[in-house]
């Protein structure tokens, strides 16, 4: 049973302090409607807050993606250490632990993603070259390339109430690693679980000051004093999304506004599926848990449910089955699959919902008498039991187009042809989410591309990839979060690109070597550095940005054509055979394009044992003349850029991966090929290191 015996008072934490209010508005649990916290945010410096995020964020900036990503990691395994705290208030919200689990674990594991793809995919600065140089000028000397940086101001992000953590954390994440504070605003219904969360990421110290702020309570005046450096991204109705969206400040400082709205996503099941395929059940099973997950309370769950005519009694029917073995009632006791809606008004709203729909659909599933509660309180207590409609003209309907009922509640729609189906899912006006359930590759083709541009993110499922897909309502970390339309046309999550969208874009011109020393990479035609000292015999610390080798020459033989082709199989015409090559392109005998990069190896390599221990890769190669017998060719290799790797439980010694740009000439000084070469350098171990173990030499722990 859920159980609270003291009511909760989640303070905001704004401007480096906790703020604490007596006297608020009173919440009470979805379960059996009893007082769990009052919360207000009376007195609280909206204005004073966004100075101090945008002050504090100084601090943030001066961080590099990677140590920000670091801080991220360590945050969130401190907080998985606390999940089950978040669990025991989670249950007050109506939501069962698998529903909980989505929230919690999945909010915590996307603070996790986040920290990864940092740092593997970004750079070790505080800036994020991103594109290729641009030549500008004829000569070389006048080229441009774009910089990614934070803005300066905060990202006020305002959540909506079914999911109190992953709603925050993942929000949270891309901002922090862009380095862009956050102010959180978390719906009233549920905002005791996001301040518990925030609570304990306070009391963790793994934050720089200012980088996390909360409001419990109404927003007030927040928006009137977001500035042109701040952003504002909304989760929460299409119709508070768009009144949100032209509020006179935003556009008056052209403020980016970022929504994520509520959509009537579908789900469609492909003609060729037929009641004796896996697909028949893979659909049913889908609908019934997206219509039963969080009590149908999210922003992804399947609204309409898209069928071909001839299934809908056998899709009907075997929903009918499926929704019955759905238990309702207290989400504490572990023989409840569905818990309750979040509040009494919110069951109230579907309610109203239900009759507007039930002005062009009918009841098939629900509807009728209230199943047996485990317990709660049917009139306290927030519960609606599964309800499936049944709208027997969708291409004239509008209400299933229009209206949604955010809780457990979904449409049938038959259709006829293909196109018939893709009108319907259109109807929709922009979905986040939409799914295909077909083992035809045709016509899973013919659904997704009819689909792709009202929607952010298709699912297909099938047979083949049901055991490892997240289901139709799961937004992932590395994916797009976000869709067009009523959706609110935002875009959150979606890998890296989550974090490019809290930073500026700028344009630099410059000459190549202003370029490098700015962007930090080597720019082709600036400055270089030749030691005597082989780049090679330099550790991982040592070898800089400009570092260069010019090798000797070697001049490329009939000898060396024949042996390669012997060695590699490779006897295509152009190498080997004389009369072909001269009618060929060339109009001769060329050498092996990987005969030149292998050349190249030779040439620039140091073979003795040393810093470098491994060819890590190699990226761009281009092969730009031909190379011919009698032909002298010679390599310039240079120190691109540096990537610092992070120490693993089974690395033997700390590394790095240097990227070195090579370009190979001929005697005319002609660019023959162009390459990036990756190695795998040996380091010095850092303060990022975790210790080494006693048991062995360079040995780390996790």
């Amino acid at each position: 049973m859920t159980t609270q015996t003291q009511i909760l008072r989640p303070a905001s934490y704004i401007s480096g302090q906790w703020h604490v209010n007596v006297d608020g508005q009173t919440l009470v649990d979805a379960v059996y409607g009893r007082p769990v916290a009052v919360i207000s945010s009376e007195g609280v410096d909206f204005a004073g807050a966004l100075a101090y995020g945008r002050k504090a964020g100084a601090a943030l900036r001066k961080m590099t993606f990677h140590t920000r990503a670091r801080a991220l990691k360590a945050l969130g395994l401190y907080l998985m250490e606390r999940k089950e705290e978040y669990y025991a208030l989670n249950l007050l919200t109506g939501a069962t632990r698998r529903d909980g689990w989505v929230d919690i674990e999945g909010g915590i594991g996307t603070l996790l993603s986040y920290s990864s793809m940092a740092r593997r995919e970004l750079p070790d600065e505080r800036f994020l070259p991103e594109g290729k140089v641009e030549t500008l000028g004829r000569a070389g000397t006048f080229v441009a390339r774009h910089l990614l940086v934070p803005r300066e101001g905060v990202a006020v992000q305002i959540n909506a109430f079914n999911f109190p953590v992953w709603g925050m954390l993942e929000k949270l994440a891309p901002a922090f690693i862009a380095g862009m504070p956050s102010l959180v605003k978390p719906a009233p219904q549920t905002a005791y679980l996001t301040e518990r969360v925030v609570r304990d990421i306070i009391e963790s110290g793994l934050l720089p000051e200012g980088a996390l702020q909360l409001v419990i309570g109404e927003p007030g005046d927040l928006l009137d004093h977001v500035r042109e450096q701040d952003m504002v991204a909304f989760t929460g109705s299409a119709a508070t999304a768009a009144k949100l969206k032209v509020h006179p400040n935003i556009i008056a400082h052209s403020v980016p506004f970022n929504a994520e709205a509520d959509s009537l996503n579908a789900s469609v099941l492909g003609l060729t599926v037929t009641p004796d395929s896996p697909e028949f059940m893979l659909y049913v099973k889908e609908v019934a848990r997206e219509i039963t997950g969080k009590a149908g309370q999210k922003c992804t769950a399947i609204r309409r449910a898209i069928v071909p005519s001839g299934l809908v009694e056998a899709v009907t029917e075997a929903l009918r089955k499926e929704l019955g073995k759905v238990t309702l009632g207290d989400p504490a006791r572990d023989d409840v699959r569905m818990g309750a809606l979040v509040s009494v008004e919110q069951r109230d709203r579907v309610r109203q919902t239900l009759e507007e729909l039930g002005k062009e659909a009918r009841v098939v599933i629900g509807g009728g008498a209230e199943s047996e509660l485990l317990g709660g309180d049917r009139e306290k207590g927030a519960f609606l039991d599964p309800t499936v409609l049944l709208c027997d003209s969708p291409l004239t309907a509008t209400a299933p187009h229009e209206l949604e009922a955010f809780g457990p509640v979904a449409t049938l729609l038959p259709y006829d042809s293909l196109d018939d189906a893709i009108t319907l899912a259109r109807m929709g006006r922009g979905s986040l989410v939409g799914s295909v359930i077909t083992h035809d590759r045709a016509e899973a083709t013919e659904l997704v591309l009819g689909l792709a541009s009202t929607h952010g993110r298709i699912l297909v499922l099938n047979r083949d990839d049901a055991k490892e897909s997240t289901g139709h309502g799961s937004p992932l970390p590395a994916l797009l979060h976000g869709g067009p339309g009523r959706a609110g046309g935002g875009a959150e999550l979606g890998g890296i690109s989550g974090v490019k969208h809290h930073m500026n874009k700028v344009a630099v011109q410059a000459d190549p070597t202003t370029l490098a020393a700015i962007t930090r990479e080597f720019v082709p035609g600036g400055e270089v550095r030749e030691d005597v000292i082989h780049p090679f015999r330099k550790s991982f610390d040592e070898i800089q940005v400009g570092d260069s080798l010019l090798t000797h020459r070697r001049t490329v033989t009939e000898a060396d054509i024949v042996n390669f082709a012997g060695l590699t199989g490779d006897h295509f015409y152009a190498h080997v055979d004389e009369i072909g090559a001269r009618e060929g392109i060339f109009g001769k005998r060329v050498a092996h394009g990987y005969f030149l990069i292998s050349a190249a190896a030779g040439m620039f390599v140091s073979p003795a044992p040393g810093p470098v221990l491994a060819n890590y890769g190699l990226e761009n190669l281009r092969f730009v003349e031909p190379v011919g017998i009698g032909d002298t060719i010679r390599t310039r290799l240079t120190c691109k850029r540096k990537i610092r790797k992070d120490l693993r439980p089974d690395d033997k010694q700390p590394t790095g991966v240097v990227e070195w740009h090579s370009e190979i000439t001929n005697q005319n000084d002609e660019l023959v090929a162009t390459y990036d070469i990756l190695t795998l350098v040996v380091r010095a171990r850092d303060s990022f290191d975790p210790p080494a173990q006693s048991g062995g030499e360079g040995a780390a722990q996790a």
